[in-house]
């Protein structure tokens, strides 16, 4: 096995560690991360005119923007379960447009909700992380105290 090849392997076993330990709301901001660099990979080869590098950014791009679709459970807030899966929808058959037309108009709407998407996970995660240390604080204060 040659050297690349050597740290392809290890890069592709951490990342796949990196994914299998992460917990769930974890994941789906990687999954975020992911279809934003696959996207703009998409949206480079547009503007160098390789068809190729298109099709593979965008492909990556809309089936990370499908598994997000398809993971949305309904369980807390149905109603919100439905706008976020209609985000989604939206930008998967904007991904679809994006790629038939050579659009670059519409991939970058792509790039600018999936970036304002992860932007708002992200806060998210800092409120839950926030909340679960708040809550962990008092446990061990009440644990204290009794």
């Amino acid at each position: 096995m040659t050297l690349p090849a050597m740290a392809h392997d290890s890069a592709n076993a951490y990342l796949r560690t990196k994914v299998l330990t992460a917990p769930p709301e974890q994941v789906r901001l990687m999954l975020l991360d992911g279809a934003i660099r696959f996207a703009n990979q998409g949206r480079e080869a547009m503007g160098r005119k390789d068809f190729e590098g298109v099709y593979l950014g965008v492909s990556q791009c809309r089936a990370i923007v499908f598994e997000l679709l398809t993971s949305i459970g309904p369980d807390a807030e149905p109603s919100l379960a439905q706008r976020v899966r209609s985000l989604y929808t939206y930008m998967y058959s904007r991904l679809l447009e994006a790629s038939t037309e050579r659009s670059t108009p519409k991939m970058d709407e792509v790039i600018e909700l999936l970036t304002f998407e992860r932007q708002t996970w992200a806060m998210f995660l800092e409120k839950l992380a926030g909340e679960r240390a708040g809550g962990a604080g008092k446990a061990a204060e009440l644990s204290l105290s009794a």
